[in-house]
């Protein structure tokens, strides 16, 4: 049975920090921006039909993507690539960008509720 996998690992923040809270909590925000940025620009790309903003925003975030294991995000966004890269701004770049919000959604909720634990 193939479980249902986290949008983000936050074990690897818990590693980069190494019981230091206040990094940790600078990392979560950090990551809670990039991921918000990456949602905004990538609609902005999406809504004047500009590549070059896409690529950016998808260059800019793709070592985060990496480093905390955000895989299914980093898949929707090869997805992307790949359909602008083959068809353009089509039909099926509707369908992506559909996946795509609902992708980031789940990975900016999920930092969001670790964010509320690092208020004091």
């Amino acid at each position: 049975m193939l479980e249902k996998q986290l949008p983000v690992n936050f074990d690897r923040i818990e590693e980069m920090a190494e019981g230091d809270a206040e990094f940790r909590a600078e990392l979560v925000s950090a990551l809670y921006k990039s991921l918000s940025e990456l949602k905004e620009k990538y609609l902005e790309g999406s809504e004047l039909k500009d590549l070059e903003i896409i690529s950016q925003i998808r260059h800019k975030v793709k070592p985060a993507l990496a480093l905390f294991e955000i895989n299914v995000l980093n898949e929707v966004i090869q997805e992307g690539k790949d359909i602008l890269t083959d068809k353009g701004f089509n039909e099926g770049f509707i369908a992506h960008l559909e996946r795509f919000l609902d992708a980031v959604q789940d990975a900016i909720d999920q930092v969001a509720l670790h964010l509320d634990v690092e208020k004091s």
